[in-house]
């Protein structure tokens, strides 16, 4: 049975959508879960420690998305990864998988998951490298802002809102496309999201900023879950 059929059997509350029933798969009071990545190499994997939870609140009180207000950890090498149907992966320095690492994501990725990347800086020239172990037959496309990524709960007609300014560079969200079409890999560039959904207190962004950043973040976890 495909993948993400076994995911979308436990994610039965989504934006629009009547909570009609409860399913065994479910593995908590909730319909699902999510995980960061734990990855080796010696990037800061943990870097900006209250962001998904913060992001989980926004989701939980402004759509009808029934996901656990709690993060998990998981790690590439764990058969966890499965239980899973989003997982974010940020940072700010290097990143490696080893070939079983890289094998195991590509199998998830086919077969329903969803994965987003959040260069926190520094993560990109590693990030990049490291998926080609996960796909050397394919490249991260530049999504067009009329993709429904940037439109399934909030607006966003330019793409992207960039959250913290560091060279100078415009925001853009790449994309990873199984045979079929369908978006297994959301990479968010030069935007920053993860230290938007931080707390207030953390980056002292303006309450605009922040809010953009908690918005676009509802946007992809509505998308993955949708798709």
């Amino acid at each position: 049975m495909h993948r993400k059929l076994l995911y979308l059997s436990a994610v039965v509350v989504l934006v629009g959508w009547a909570d009609s029933t409860r399913t065994a798969s479910a593995q908590s009071e909730y319909s699902f879960r999510i995980a960061r990545i734990k990855y080796g190499g010696g990037g800061d994997w943990y870097s900006d420690p209250q962001s998904l939870k913060e992001l989980l609140a926004f989701v939980r009180s402004q759509t009808r998305v029934d996901v656990s207000p709690r993060e998990e950890v998981v790690e590439l090498s764990s058969d966890n990864l499965y239980s899973f149907p989003y997982v974010y992966l940020t940072g700010h320095g290097n990143v490696r998988f080893s070939e079983d690492e890289a094998i195991r994501l590509r199998r998830y990725l086919e077969q329903g998951g969803f994965l987003h990347i959040d260069d926190n800086y520094g993560l990109d020239r590693h990030i990049r490298r490291e998926m080609k172990k996960v796909f050397p037959d394919r490249e991260f496309i530049e999504l067009p802002f009329s993709h429904g990524i940037y439109h399934s709960r909030f607006e966003f007609p330019d793409g992207l809102p960039k959250i913290h300014e560091h060279d100078g560079k415009p925001p853009q969200g790449f994309g990873l496309l199984r045979e079929d079409g369908r978006l297994m890999v959301f990479y968010s560039y030069e935007s920053d999201l993860g230290d938007g959904w931080e707390p207030e207190s953390v980056h002292n962004d303006p309450p605009e900023k922040r809010l953009a950043a908690l918005r676009m973040g509802a946007n992809i976890l509505t998308y993955a879950m949708m798709h």
